[in-house]
């Protein structure tokens, strides 16, 4: 793993942000139970081994648990060309319209032309249940994604013919495991293609117990996207461009925020993708009559140290790739130098890695 740079005298550069993990340690399935996974408590200064259940004695009443209730798609879905040609789609988003229109990435040794029809399988038969028309690239003619049209609508189709998008480093086919355990207990609005990890460590006993401590409750909703496991790949960060992911932040919750500061309580992000959320909405300024800006729309925050934060005092999330704008995230909340050394631990200490893995509790640097 890499050492830790001399603070302010230079930018951090991707090489910063690697560290070497042994394969073994990347978690392939989840714990037994949900609450049952570790918790490496990094809020002080040295670290310490816990399990997740712990989690309610290290918040205080009046603290506000923030998460992500995104619910994940069975966004992956296989066919075939009118050649023949095997063709997988991996649905990044169903647009608005009438239209049954979808932006998805798409995996095939030849690209077919704008216009071509695709016949996707029936779940795991090559059946064909439905068809997708192939309408263009996206955001724009030059765009990393395509525009299909299904001839259903897509919820439905997904949920009746799709798998679930696993991420890339977890080496088995989705099973009915993965549809219950790559999914949240409060999962509520459908569209995401991976799932808010540090939320999955969360049963309704654990829920239940942190309420009857005074740990207040609210949620936002961020989609989170396959750019999600990009790798950051200009040894320049700044270079780095972030995909787009569509957020909501409730009225509920941004009242819940604005009470929460009032009373001295702490703002407890459950993942990086309710950091990402919250802190887009903040960005729309600050002061005694702060409000908090855009509530909902597409974010392409791009969180590197040095960064301002103006909601998250807390964090709870998994343990990351390395060179990720997720590593990235962690370390402009908790300190380079901590954020390293606590990876130095967990994997001394043998802590399981990724989506199916272990966790940590994060104290935002002053």
């Amino acid at each position: 793993m890499s050492t830790p740079s001399p603070g302010a005298a230079r930018a951090h550069t991707l090489s910063d942000f690697d560290f070497s993990l042994p394969p073994e340690l990347i978690a392939q399935h989840p714990a037994a139970e949900r609450s049952a996974s570790r918790l490496l408590d990094g809020t002080g200064a040295a670290p310490v081994d816990r399990i997740f259940r712990d989690l309610p004695g290290l918040l205080r009443a009046g603290d506000l648990l923030v998460f992500n209730d995104t619910q994940v798609i069975k966004a992956r879905l296989f066919g075939e060309k009118a050649s023949g040609g095997k063709v997988e789609l991996l649905v990044e988003r169903v647009l608005p319209g009438p239209g049954h229109e979808v932006v998805a990435h798409m995996k095939v040794s030849k690209k077919p032309p704008v216009g071509a029809t695709l016949h996707m399988y029936a779940g795991g038969t090559p059946t064909t249940a439905f068809t997708a028309t192939l309408l263009g690239r996206w955001p724009n003619d030059d765009g990393p994604l395509f525009r299909f049209a299904f001839s259903d609508e897509p919820h439905a189709l997904m949920a009746a013919h799709g798998h679930v998008p696993l991420p890339p480093y977890i080496e088995h086919g989705d099973t009915a495991e993965d549809e219950r355990r790559y999914q949240t207990v409060f999962a509520k609005h459908p569209g995401a293609v991976a799932a808010p990890t540090a939320a999955l460590h969360f049963d309704e006993a654990l829920l239940a117990e942190l309420e009857a401590r005074g740990v207040q409750r609210a949620s936002v909703t961020l989609h989170v996207g396959a750019g999600t496991f990009q790798p950051c790949k200009t040894e320049n960060i700044a270079e780095h461009v972030m995909h787009r992911e569509w957020y909501q932040v409730p009225e509920a919750t941004q009242q819940a925020i604005r009470a929460t500061k009032a009373r001295g309580g702490r703002v407890v992000a459950v993942g990086t993708t309710s950091v990402r959320t919250l802190e887009s909405w903040a960005r729309g300024g600050t002061g005694p009559d702060w409000q908090g800006g855009q509530a909902s729309g597409d974010t392409d925050i791009f969180i590197t140290p040095g960064f301002a934060f103006r909601v998250v005092d807390v964090l709870v999330t998994n343990f990351h790739l390395p060179k990720s704008t997720l590593m990235m995230l962690v370390s402009a909340f908790a300190g380079y130098g901590h954020v390293m050394a606590l990876y130095r631990h967990a994997i001394a200490q043998r802590y399981r890695f990724f989506s199916y893995g272990d966790a940590m509790l994060l104290q935002r640097t002053p």
